[in-house]
């Protein structure tokens, strides 16, 4: 017998077309392998889908950022006993989490750029210019700004609480951006980011021919092992399983910051883990089958 996949995509949040368009894209994959696909898009309700996700085999998590990542879903899916792609609710809200998340790093001696916690708007910021401020817990840099002086913090800061009730403001490292993703226990290639506007912003990530990618990464066979032992030392003391994806900034001087793991990147035409799957010889549909079987 196939297997049944239900397909989970759209949401309230910003991030509703990227996840249709990965929703899309994991549709069209499970056909090419042969399982049994339902799709269950949804805007605010994706409780009514109970009874028809319960009886497929695995529901593939399709979403992104808020409600899909941050552990919500996947304590929902715990509770009614439904099985899921990708990590459980502890490891995502923990993930979702950026200062949480930086806290570990640091203390498993990874290297993560400085930064503050902010929980209101007249705080004193103690980070030195120029820096990132962006919300604590959203995803695909929705919300994020590169303070360079005074007159921009303001601004900068009261865009990043309209998506949340924490802000962080982290020190900004100038250099490659480099992302890696993790399946199982493999890291893939790491991918250099070259994108057109002044970082990689929602402009960049989702507009084709807004960004250059390299992969493999032209780096020192040093820094990929760096990012590699990072990665896989990250992957497990977050808690994550079966797949993400860890962003980096590599300086000017050869220093690697960590910046944030993934726990459900995105699955499109122009997404990352895609492109670094597929740099190792592995297609979109085995990539799709493998995060399926891994989760099963």
């Amino acid at each position: 017998m196939p297997l049944k996949i239900g397909v989970l995509m759209g949401g309230p949040g910003e991030e509703r077309e990227v996840s249709i368009a990965t929703g899309n894209a994991v549709v069209k994959a499970c056909i090419e392998n042969g399982f049994h696909v339902a799709e269950f898009s949804f805007r605010k309700n994706y409780k009514k889908y109970l009874n028809p996700m319960i009886k497929q085999d695995i529901i593939f998590n399709a979403l992104h950022g808020g409600l899909g990542e941050n552990g919500i879903i996947q304590s929902w899916f715990d509770v009614n006993r439904i099985k899921y792609t990708g990590s459980g609710y502890l490891s995502s809200a923990l993930c979702m989490d950026k200062a949480k998340s930086k806290d570990i790093a640091k203390r498993n001696g990874v290297l993560t750029p400085k930064w503050q916690l902010i929980l209101n708007k007249e705080e004193e910021i103690e980070i030195e210019l120029p820096f990132v401020v962006k919300p604590n817990a959203q995803g695909s840099t929705v919300g994020l700004s590169i303070v360079q002086n005074d007159i921009e913090i303001k601004s900068a800061i009261e865009k990043a609480f309209q998506y949340g009730e924490q802000v962080i403001i982290e020190k900004f490292i100038s250099g490659k951006e480099l992302t890696i993703p993790i399946v199982g226990s493999t890291v893939l290639p790491v991918v250099e980011i070259k994108p057109s506007n002044e970082f990689y912003d929602y402009e960049c990530k989702y507009t084709p021919g807004m960004s250059e990618y390299v992969c493999p990464a032209e780096l020192e066979s040093s820094i990929v092992n760096l990012i590699e032992t990072n990665t896989s030392i990250l992957f497990e003391a977050f808690g994550c399983s079966v797949y993400a994806r860890a962003d980096y900034i590599l300086d000017n001087s050869g220093q690697v910051y960590f910046l944030e793991m993934n726990t459900l990147p995105g699955m499109t035409s122009t997404s990352l883990v895609p492109k670094s799957a597929n740099a190792s010889g592995i297609a979109f549909a085995e990539l799709i089958s493998d995060i399926i079987n891994l989760s099963l």
